[in-house]
């Protein structure tokens, strides 16, 4: 029988009416295959991936494939957002196997859980060249039955492999400032020059590259960083890739000039996008304010749950992609008459011929209206008429590590460009994240329906919420959210990092599985101890006991000289851990404002506006908080007290001085 309609996955229930005897992964899963003496059918996938639902059509809810499945097999279903470890592990044995990877993720395994086959999308019969999963599975149980130590041999192998690339990476080279202007001019030279934005199609927002980039402009002083971050920043805006009637990024474009998206919403990239966004227009860049607003209201409007940010939008509406958001020039006429039609046409890049298929056109917006109002109107107008088109499903699974990258961006960039709505939302988001997910000093990966999920939390959980929450304390300065990160900081030391290799951490607990995964490139989202070390950094300035500060701030020492190799050899992959290392370098930087009785706040506000990426800010009364401790206001006036490191200066009172002061 099927065991999925109860399910704390929305994509695990997609598949509950399937004939398939889907389990959730488990020692009941395993203990069965060893009764039957069959293998393990692992299938990984997840709810906004487009060819994972014509896999589960075609295949899955096929009678004939299914009694396949059930007979030969324990067939096990398992959502790669909730259980980021199980997809680490397995998709490294994919790539292993077949130079390369993707979802859905199809694996036969051992009873011992060891991957002896793999691959990814299979059509259920054989075409184009591509064998059909009924003849895989054939295959693999004749192999089973005929010629099982060949199989347990395999198995082993793969498993050795996995293990041996699970190692903690070395200590690298020295981590000084020329090897971090290195990294930077190495990402610079990788510059698309056609479209901006790095590699070919399919072509994905570099999305932690690019606050890495504004910070070595401001912190470092890197030529050409800002400018690429910008053409990037400004080519995504402008194409396909960004939804320009309802704000929000897709996941990636199948074109390398970000013109068709992959449909599928994710709330990761919005998150570390918004914070991207958000950090230009403090620069003054008058379309990255306007996408950072319209980012924040598309989280907002369609990502919020009421507990928190739910994980993504399909990619498909009705089974087919891309339904709800692509326009022809008669749908153009329809909506909005025939003069209007042809402005917005031209403005919108929706032709004849069409940009994506079957004559339809995503929106595009090359060049800036030569009439605000009209353009205002006419977007209005057409989101409404594609408001009332079937909507694709939404994953309402509430991830915490991404609510906590969602919380950081809001906090953040509400208190530098003055959105205090911004920032109450990532209060409640984070009050209800630590009610739910926060359960008997263990954080959980996930909840549905404000019900914690079954699956714990893994390093990047722990270190994006704790990121989050620190966030949260530097902007309103209040203390029980420092309490709180500090104690999420406690537990993350004590469960994920590698007591054998100082620096080194692993992502995951790793209970039942093949081995503890560890990946220390940042991807799609910041590796966990990318994000562990900028956890680290905050608690490191703003503990309130010294010895705490200085112990975080070894350890985050040693997780940065972990990365020296990524630097080196691949800084594309270190996006994230470049942001940490260059607002290290520069200090880091901490300007403690001291408030005098009845201040407005006015000089916290533009200093938190005009300073660079990665420079803690926090203001207050004289001894309120540990960067205050005898720092008081100056003849009456707020001032600032900026400190590199363990070093500071003398009081500020005029703004122009405290901004010309940093870095």
């Amino acid at each position: 029988m099927n065991r999925l309609a109860e399910s704390s996955s929305p994509y695990l229930r997609q598949h509950a009416a399937n004939p398939v005897h889907w389990q959730e992964w488990g020692d009941d899963a395993f203990a069965e295959a060893r009764r039957r003496d069959v293998p393990i059918l692992l299938s990984v996938g997840y709810a906004a991936c487009h060819w994972c639902h014509v896999m589960a059509h075609e295949t899955f809810e096929d009678p004939t494939l299914a009694e396949q499945m059930n007979s030969n097999f324990v067939c096990i279903k398992v959502d790669r957002e909730e259980r980021p470890d199980i997809d680490s592990i397995y998709m490294a044995a994919t790539v292993a196997m077949t130079g390369q990877g993707g979802w859905p993720m199809t694996c036969f395994l051992t009873a011992e859980g060891d991957p002896f086959y793999c691959g990814t999308y299979y059509p259920p019969t054989a075409r184009g060249g591509m064998p059909g999963f009924d003849d895989v599975m054939d295959a693999i149980t004749r192999t089973w039955d005929e010629r099982r130590s060949e199989v347990m041999v395999a198995g082993l192998k793969i498993a050795d492999h996995l293990r041996a690339n699970a190692e903690s990476l070395p200590e690298g080279p020295q981590l000084d400032s020329q090897l971090l202007a290195d990294a930077v001019r190495a990402v610079i030279a990788d510059e698309d020059p056609r479209s901006s934005g790095f590699g070919g199609a399919p072509k994905f927002p570099p999305t932690a590259l690019l606050e890495a980039l504004l910070r070595a402009s401001e912190l470092a002083d890197i030529e050409g960083a800002a400018e690429v971050a910008t053409r990037t920043a400004h080519a995504m805006a402008r194409g396909g890739i960004y939804d320009q009637l309802a704000g929000g990024f897709s996941r990636y474009t199948v074109d390398p000039d970000w013109v068709i998206p992959h449909f599928e919403k994710m709330l990761y990239d919005n998150a570390l996008l918004l914070r991207a966004y958000a950090h230009l227009a403090r620069r003054g860049d008058d379309l990255a304010l306007r996408v950072a607003d319209e980012t924040a209201e598309f989280l907002n409007q369609q990502l919020w749950t009421g507990v928190g940010f739910a994980s993504s939008l399909d990619a498909d509406t009705e089974g087919v992609e891309g339904l709800t958001y692509v326009w022809r020039p008669d749908e153009l006429v329809a909506a909005l008459g025939e003069d209007d039609a042809g402005w917005a046409a031209k403005l919108f890049t929706v032709t004849d011929a069409g940009t994506f298929e079957a004559g339809n056109s995503t929106l595009q917006l090359l060049a800036d209206p030569d009439d605000e109002s009209r353009y205002k109107a006419v977007r209005a107008r057409l989101l409404a008429v594609r408001d009332e088109r079937p909507q694709p499903d939404r994953d309402d699974k509430v991830v915490t590590g991404w609510n906590g990258l969602t919380i950081t961006a809001l906090a953040e960039g509400g208190a530098a460009l003055g959105k205090p709505e911004w920032i109450g939302r990532a209060a409640q988001c984070a009050r209800n994240i630590v009610d739910v997910h926060l359960v008997d000093g263990e954080i959980h990966r996930s909840s549905l329906d404000g019900r914690v999920a079954v699956p714990l939390g893994g390093l990047e959980d722990y270190a994006a919420l704790a990121t989050g929450l620190l966030t949260l304390h530097q902007v309103t300065g209040e203390t029980d959210w420092r309490t709180t990160a500090l104690e999420i900081v406690e537990l993350m030391i004590a469960d994920f990092a590698d007591p054998e290799a100082e620096g080194a951490w692993y992502d995951a607990h790793g209970h039942g599985l093949l081995l503890r995964p560890r990946d220390p490139a940042d991807g799609a989202t910041p590796a966990g101890a990318s994000l562990a070390a900028e956890a680290l950094q905050l608690a490191s300035m703003l503990a309130p006991r010294y010895e705490d500060g200085a112990r975080y701030g070894e350890l985050l020492d040693a997780t940065l000289r972990r990365a020296g190799l990524l630097f080196a050899k691949a800084p594309r992959l270190a996006g994230h851990w470049l942001s940490v290392a260059l607002a290290q370098g520069a200090g880091p930087v901490q300007v403690a404002i001291a408030e005098a009785a009845g201040s407005a706040g006015h000089m916290a506000s533009a200093v938190r506006r005009g300073v660079p990426g990665g420079v803690i800010v926090v203001a207050g009364q004289r001894d309120s908080l540990p960067l205050l401790d005898g720092r008081g206001p100056v003849d009456g006036l707020d001032a600032a007290y900026i400190c590199r490191g363990t070093r500071c200066d003398l009081p500020i009172t005029e703004l122009a001085g405290v901004l010309a002061a940093i870095p």
